[in-house]
């Protein structure tokens, strides 16, 4: 019997143990952090081994295979001694794949993914399709193949997944753009990024799909590099290029495969980003044969995604927004490029290898302040402090919050775009998100 041994027991792990030990595999489950209760009843009630707060190296070594959690960095000195001794790693998405059929829609991109992604699934539910929602949102892909199956799976993937990933074929590919982000997972070096998110078109025949953003200067530059057998859907925000989608005279244009248009205004999604992320859905779910009607209404009533540009509160005429989900650089980009109102603007946490000159125009022109949040600010307060906006310095969403509601004026927007990762002072970018939100309800 092979020995499969799962590393991390999150929701990815946790449903790649499921489908292995349904598959006939011999089990065994390990995280160096403690497992949550719901994951221990899943893996207890499928008689599967595991433990928690260690990594017991016997068990672990003697695997045929290894699953491995995206958020366990290949540097890892478990994945190291796996690695070195020939075991094959693969991600929960790959092993997934194995064992199913289905048509797979799969979107990667530095930003809009989870937009994106919920958008697809928005379109493909409300036309009346079997779609699952899988990958960085929704449920573990491997526990949906195992026990809760579907025709179409809609998975968002990050380049963590799409590094540990060889046989797994996209049948709709869609790279959204790439731009800096993650550097510190691959040795502070762009190109590595870089290939990682081009990993979505390996495997991919002449009878699927590749949606991309026309306009981004690295994909253009990388698809010279590759041997495309997949059918290409190129979008822009004008008709340029060849690019099949785009917006022209005020209307949301798709020439292909099937001719579609709306009025723009009628997209439920506002903001330059949005456009793009709403061309890269329309295209996937017209290629998919889902009709006319339900993707107009579905683009016209898509309530959007949380963490997102979510508007939370208007307090002492202070609108306040939660975009926790904003990690990069680029998504702060967009999120300041939306904005009509002067802002005040928080930045901070863990920064991945950030050169915030990309928003250093944009913090000057719309910018009335900003509080920084973070375990150290020092970087923020180098770059940003010449620029003679008014900032303020916090260490807890408390004392940011209260910092926010000093400095801004009536009409102003409070924008909670960090820019960072949120592990330095947050569980991750919902709990950052979340305490946010809360807070501001209760001023």
């Amino acid at each position: 019997m092979k020995r499969i041994v799962i590393l991390g027991a999150g929701e990815s792990g946790a449903g790649a143990a499921v489908l292995a030990k349904k598959q006939g595999f011999d089990v065994f489950v390990s995280d160096m952090s403690g497992i949550k209760d719901k994951y221990k009843n899943m893996l207890d009630s499928h008689g599967i081994a595991w433990e928690e707060g260690r990594h017991t190296e016997e068990k672990i070594l003697d695997a045929d295979e290894i699953i491995k959690s995206p958020g366990i960095p290949n540097e890892a000195p478990m994945v190291r001694k796996c690695a070195e001794k020939g075991i094959h790693i693969i991600s929960e998405i790959e092993f997934a794949g194995r064992y199913t059929d289905s048509k797979m829609i799969c979107i990667t991109g530095s930003n809009g993914k989870t937009t994106t992604t919920s958008l697809i699934y928005h379109i493909f539910k409300s036309a009346g399709y079997d779609a699952g929602l899988a990958g960085n949102i929704g449920n573990s892909l491997a526990l949906q193949v195992a026990e809760d199956p579907h025709e179409y799976y809609i998975i968002e993937l990050s380049s963590f997944q799409l590094d540990n990933m060889y046989d797994f074929r996209a049948n709709i590919a869609i790279l959204l753009n790439i731009t800096p982000d993650h550097l510190d997972r691959y040795g502070n070096c762009m190109q590595n990024y870089v290939d990682a998110k081009m990993r979505i078109l390996q495997n991919q025949t002449g009878d699927d799909s590749f949606i991309y953003w026309n306009d981004d200067p690295v994909i253009q530059r990388e698809l010279a590099k590759y041997d495309i057998k997949a059918i290409r859907y190129p979008f822009s925000e004008l008709k340029e290029k060849g690019s099949i989608g785009y917006i022209e005279a005020g209307q949301y244009k798709i020439e292909k495969p099937t001719p579609f248009n709306m009025e723009q205004e009628e997209l439920s999604l506002t903001g330059k980003h949005n456009i793009y992320n709403s061309l890269a859905a329309g295209i996937a779910s017209n290629v998919a044969g889902i009709k006319k009607e339900f993707i107009r209404k579905s683009l016209s009533d898509f309530p959007g995604v949380e963490h997102r540009l979510e508007k939370v509160a208007m307090v002492g005429g202070v609108q306040y927004v939660n975009d926790s989900k904003a990690t990069n650089v680029d998504a702060c980009w967009y999120a300041l490029e939306s904005m009509k109102t002067p802002v005040v603007l928080i930045l901070g946490g863990k920064d991945k290898g950030n050169d915030y000159n990309a928003i250093k125009d944009l913090v000057k022109e719309k910018c009335a302040g900003l509080v920084y949040l973070g375990a150290d600010n020092a970087k923020l307060h180098a770059f940003f402090d010449p620029l003679g906006i008014p900032v303020r310095d916090t260490h807890s969403m408390k004392d940011c919050v209260q910092a926010c509601y000093e400095m801004a004026r009536p009409g102003d927007t409070v924008l909670l775009s960090p820019c960072c990762a949120s592990f330095d002072l947050f569980k991750n970018m919902e709990d950052r998100g979340e305490q946010f939100k809360a807070l501001v309800r209760a001023l």
